[in-house]
């Protein structure tokens, strides 16, 4: 069955050529892949920088953690914001505030508690600034461009994670953490720059608000609460919000788990490298290949399939198998990935126009919340199974998530869109 929120739309194939043309599209792609590999930069820096002044690795781990948990707290608390403020000003204040952040982290001295607080901060605002890129993208994109949008921002994602690991690791042994740091907050402020100078100001009509509105009289976090509570009761959007945060939250709890497979199962030093850069090979792919090549209405059929394919490869691990297959199931399952880009159009179309921002906050917060915690809950399982059994445990867990999609009513059965009160979504 075909996981469709809505009406049946054109299966018209867009080009990456087109999607790029668009000028608002090419800045926010442009600036994110910058920020996304200055946040690898920063968080992973800092981890460094909070082990080398403590010895401690659970400090470390949780100055690691600390740059994504609090983002669904933000969502919830303060995603209203993505749909009430100017986007221009909105996304060159994140940039500008995780700029201040990152140079306050490698100029001042602090308490291990108080750089952890600023990082969680920060990370609070995060979901707001994304969400209104989001939304302006989504306006920015019609149709399959829009889909094409997304692939885009999928691949460049990944390949600025794994730049910014690389740079992060390269510029801690030239420089040392600190003017790593520093290193990450440049980034940031050429994205603020970039984006306050080449993103015209909009007007309340032209990004959503409502003229001459007001912040509301609920204000900002209980207008929060109020949408995210309206989004997630309505089953359409609730459903292809799990359908997002579940399979990579299951396949992140693997992955967290590659390299104590590689040391149980023996594999010469550095192979757990190869075996962690393999998801997202596949997923770079998987997204290239199933975005540029399949029309939409494809895609959108083949969601429950690469939502399996993302699964079932993971499944064989609980044979132990070496090297060469291991490596083999990863890029499967990494192209398995592919199967969100069915679901983009449909979510899209669920999604109340007046709260679109807050939709989009709360499914990346979401989603980064879910897939910190997935190592988290495969650890615990480890402990029992080993660890090819707990990777299997994820791979089951993904195909029996698309069996459940598989159930799915089809869109005439259910109301397609989620209705948000005008007066929890006022701009200001």
């Amino acid at each position: 069955m075909t996981p469709t929120a809505g009406p049946a739309q054109g299966n018209h194939r867009a080009t990456y050529r087109e999607v790029l043309a668009e000028p608002r599209f090419r800045l926010l792609y442009s600036t994110r892949a910058v920020s996304i590999t200055a946040d690898a930069l920063r968080i992973t820096t800092f981890s460094v920088l909070v082990y080398s002044s403590t010895g401690s690795a659970l400090l470390s781990a949780v100055a690691f953690g600390t740059g994504f948990l609090p983002q669904l707290f933000g969502s919830l608390l303060l995603g209203s914001l993505a749909d009430r403020l100017p986007p221009r000003a909105l996304i060159t204040g994140g940039y500008a505030v995780t700029c201040a952040a990152a140079l306050l982290l490698a100029l001042v001295r602090m308490p291990i508690a108080a750089s952890l607080a600023v990082v969680a901060l920060v990370s609070l605002a995060t979901p707001v600034f994304h969400g209104a890129s989001s939304r302006l993208v989504a306006q920015s994109l019609k149709g399959d461009a829009y889909v094409l949008g997304r692939s885009l921002n999928n691949i460049a994602g990944a390949g600025a994670q794994l730049f910014g690991l690389a740079l992060g690791g390269a510029a801690v042994a030239a420089l040392g953490p600190r003017r790593a740091l520093a290193v990450s907050a440049l980034l940031y402020l050429g994205c603020a720059l970039a984006v306050r100078i080449r993103l015209p100001r909009l007007r309340p009509t032209e990004y959503g608000g409502t003229p001459g509105g007001a912040v509301g009289e609920r204000g900002a976090v209980r207008a929060s609460l109020q949408g995210a509570g309206l989004l997630l009761r309505g089953r359409t959007v609730r459903r292809l919000m799990l359908a997002q945060w579940l399979p990579p939250a299951f396949v992140a709890g693997a992955e967290g788990l590659i390299v104590a497979y590689a040391g149980e199962r023996h594999f010469a030093p550095g192979w757990y490298a190869v075996l962690m850069g393999c998801l997202p090979v596949g997923m770079l792919v998987g997204d290239l290949l199933v975005g540029r090549l399949l029309r939409p209405r494809g895609r959108e059929r083949l969601v429950v399939p690469l939502t399996v394919l993302s699964g079932l490869p993971l499944i064989g691990f609980a044979a132990q198998p070496g090297v060469g297959v291991s490596s083999c199931l990863l890029l499967l399952a990494g192209f398995g990935y592919a199967y969100g880009l069915g679901l983009q159009r449909p979510f899209l179309d669920a999604l109340p126009p007046e709260g679109r921002g807050q939709a989009f906050g709360l499914l990346g917060s979401g989603s980064m919340t879910l897939q910190g915690v997935g190592p988290v809950c495969l650890g615990s399982v480890a402990a029992g199974l080993g660890t090819g059994g707990a990777i299997a445990v994820a791979g089951g867990a993904v195909t029996l998530t698309a069996g459940w999609m598989l159930t799915w009513h089809r869109a005439g059965r259910e109301p397609s869109r989620t209705t948000i009160p005008a007066s929890t979504t006022a701009s200001s």
